[in-house]
């Protein structure tokens, strides 16, 4: 679910509702900023989550999947004319 969008700061945070992280997390957001630079952005992925318990292990699937989102917008950004 979007949380916030903020057009001033250029970031959007997101809350996830439901599935996994959910199941395993007492709160779980995603915020993605950007900061323009040259002729782009840099972007930057921020987590934000507690974990129910300590036995929980660190969610490393939300950051594979972020390092694949982020390296197939790139893919399509370079052939694009």
């Amino acid at each position: 679910m979007v949380e916030v969008i903020d057009d001033v700061n250029l970031s959007t945070t997101y809350k996830i509702i439901e599935g996994d992280k959910v199941k395993k997390n007492k709160s779980f957001k995603a915020t993605v900023k950007a900061i323009p630079k040259d002729n782009g952005s840099v972007v930057y992925w921020t987590l934000e989550y507690e974990k129910l318990n300590k036995d929980i292990p660190e969610p490393h699937s939300i950051l594979r999947f972020a390092v694949d989102l982020i390296k197939d917008i790139d893919a399509r950004l370079v052939t694009e004319p």
